[in-house]
């Protein structure tokens, strides 16, 4: 039981990381300080949708129901729980390579936003 727990926690922190790599830009328009912190999970989002990598957390959740006895699955954290929440089709490099522009795209024009308004 404690490893099923343990696999659905790391599930919600890796949705919450997820949510904090696409929307956490809009924070650093509360503190700068947050830029810190964003930054470089925006750099570690958008690096693992170009490159096709597969985040680490994905294997640890999978050992973790692997050891509570559930079935693992394939493929990446993002296929497995948001892609057939988003997209009826299966991940392809082109759509990750999308979602990692759309990213990078939208924390580009926030951090744009908040050197304007600090002009």
């Amino acid at each position: 039981m404690a490893y099923r727990i343990a696999a659905d926690l790391l599930v919600l922190f890796h949705f919450a990381f997820i949510l904090f790599v696409v929307l956490g830009g809009f924070l650093v328009f509360y503190r700068r300080l947050f830029s810190w912190l964003h930054l470089p999970t925006v750099i570690w989002g958008v690096l693992i949708e170009f490159s096709g990598w597969i985040c680490p957390l994905t294997p640890w959740e999978q050992s973790l129901r692997i050891k509570a006895g559930q079935v693992g699955y394939s493929g990446g954290f993002v296929e497995h729980y948001l892609i057939p929440l988003i997209y009826p089709e299966a991940l392809t490099p082109e759509t990750q390579i999308i979602l990692g522009v759309l990213v990078l795209i939208l924390n580009v024009y926030i951090y744009v936003l908040m050197g304007v308004r600090n002009r």
